[in-house]
């Protein structure tokens, strides 16, 4: 079953979600050559307490830390430990959650650590955020699931990779309905396949986690023996952008985003709902 929240559970997810945006700000700039991953997991811990929220990584299935750190050809799931130190030229994808009142935020973003990245890296974080916010202008009523995946889908395609080549968007992962609990359905796909059909139609209270994860090669992955690592099986570099959405009588709410994701998606024609804590 789809859980649809009423317009005070999805106040309560807003405030879960900008404690994520501050986990964001906060491990962003502490993402610097020198630093360890768990470094960055100790600045989210902080953030999450001086909130007074609780992780909702830590212990899911086992999880052993509050983020996930994916380095390079990391593509989620990576365990934050002293090892990893962060290099210049690195880039990293940090997923983080919150808990506020049993209520649930989740949200991922690309960093680049250090200077002189290629160009086709700054090509494939910006292409990999740009079709997260396609996604999230096509959650509107009257759409259904599979229009989220077709214009996360489209977006991608239509992008010309640097030296030629596809962009690969990684199948085995997507993103999944959020509320009270992190992950609930639907599962969302960031691609289009006839298998799935059309999903369920989208209507107010639904709320949704928009996920997609590119990388420079394969759409293939593999998970490490830690049983949680999850790598492209090509070695090559990817990219993780995550936003909580809701849907609302008046448009989407970019639960995750400081501005309710106002300005991007004006960018797009779409006008987003009104913040319920503003």
């Amino acid at each position: 079953m789809v859980e649809i929240k009423t317009p005070e559970q999805i106040a309560k997810m807003r405030e879960a979600g900008l404690v994520v945006a501050a986990v964001h700000a906060a491990t962003a700039e502490a993402a610097v050559p020198g630093a360890t991953t768990r470094d960055l997991d100790q600045v989210a811990r902080k953030v999450l307490a001086d909130h007074g929220a609780k992780p909702n990584f830590l212990g899911y299935g086992g999880f052993p830390a509050t983020i996930c750190t994916s380095v390079n050809e990391v593509v989620v799931h990576g365990i934050p430990d002293d090892e990893t130190v962060l290099k210049d030229g690195d880039i990293i994808s940090v997923d983080a959650g919150a808990i506020i009142d049993g209520w649930h935020g989740d949200a991922a973003f690309t960093a680049f650590v250090g200077s002189g990245h290629a160009p086709e890296l700054v090509e494939l974080s910006r292409v990999t955020e740009e079709s997260m916010w396609a996604g999230i202008a096509a959650m509107r009523g009257g759409n259904r699931l599979v229009d989220v995946s077709r214009a996360i889908e489209t977006y991608v395609r239509r992008q010309p990779r640097p030296g030629g080549g596809k962009y690969g968007i990684i199948e085995e992962y997507g993103g999944h309905g959020i509320g009270s609990q992190m992950h609930m359905d639907p599962h969302l796909l960031n691609y289009v396949t006839r298998k799935r059909g059309k999903g369920p139609r989208l209507v107010p209270g639904l709320c949704l986690a928009i996920e997609p994860m590119i990388s420079l090669g394969t759409a293939k992955t593999k998970v490490l023996a830690d049983e949680w690592t999850v790598v492209t099986t090509d070695g090559s570099w990817s990219s993780h952008w995550e936003h909580s959405v809701a849907l609302t009588e008046e448009g989407p709410l970019v639960l995750t985003a400081p501005d309710g994701g106002r300005a991007r998606l004006a960018e797009l024609g779409v006008t987003a709902a009104p913040d319920p804590l503003a």
